[in-house]
């Protein structure tokens, strides 16, 4: 009977949790399991620094809401502020986008175990970095072939480590923007153009910033991929 009550209870909480009428269009509630005490700062660059959009101190619930209203679904980070322990684990990309999102993690592992909810763009980034780390981890390989053979002396080609170091990059820059086109519904398309492979030819970016849907190029990294492709095409001229 005590349990029964004790999930009654519980229930009702995170119902009445749930139903709190949210005053900003975008709502990012979420737990990091272990944490009694520290401050999680949600930042975004701005003219090129990083600026705080809002800070959640955390005392005695791991639990957390914030709410904050974005023009547009943008790349945000979210720090932890552990207090008096320090940790490079304390860095998680949060791809924003209105509505209710959710973040479950721990205190242990933060980023590795954090899940994420309630972004479809973040869905999508986190499909693209998958694949994307499969070509970061052949250029490590070749890069450990590279230095056994120098710390063994045995034969190593140059000429050959490069041809294979190209065609893995050839590789990541086709995925990504066949990625972008796939998804040109979404505000990521433009976002991965800027952030990852902005020193692609122009035709490229130029392929990925006609494909956008209107509300896409509407968008903040939208009118900034179509601005970034007119100046290149200026400086091509």
């Amino acid at each position: 009977m005590k349990h029964f009550i004790q999930a009654v209870c519980m229930a009702v909480l995170l119902t009445s949790c749930a139903e709190e009428k949210a005053t900003k269009n975008l709502v990012i509630t979420g737990n990091i399991a272990g944490l009694k005490k520290g401050t999680l700062y949600l930042n975004k660059i701005q003219d090129s620094s990083l600026v705080v959009v809002d800070s959640i101190v955390v005392n005695g619930s791991s639990a957390f809401r914030s709410e904050i209203d974005i023009e547009s679904p943008e790349m945000f980070y979210m720090f932890l502020d552990r207090g008096a322990t320090t940790s490079i684990d304390n860095s998680l990309m949060l791809f924003v986008e209105p509505g209710v999102m959710n973040i479950e993690t721990t205190l242990d592992q933060y980023y590795a175990n954090a899940k994420v909810t309630g972004s479809k763009n973040h869905d999508l980034y986190e499909e693209y970095k998958k694949v994307n780390s499969r070509f970061n981890n052949q250029q490590l390989d070749l890069m450990e072939e590279k230095l056994t053979a120098m710390q063994k002396g045995t034969a190593f080609s140059e000429t050959e480590f490069e041809k294979k170091s190209k065609e893995i990059t050839k590789r990541r820059y086709l995925y990504a923007i066949n990625f972008a086109v796939t998804n040109k519904d979404a505000e990521i398309a433009p976002y991965i153009a800027l952030a990852e492979i902005s020193d692609a030819q122009v035709k490229y970016l130029d392929t990925i910033n006609k494909v956008m849907t209107p509300k896409v190029a509407k968008s903040k990294y939208g009118k900034m991929l179509t601005e970034y492709v007119g100046e290149l095409k200026k400086l091509e001229k």
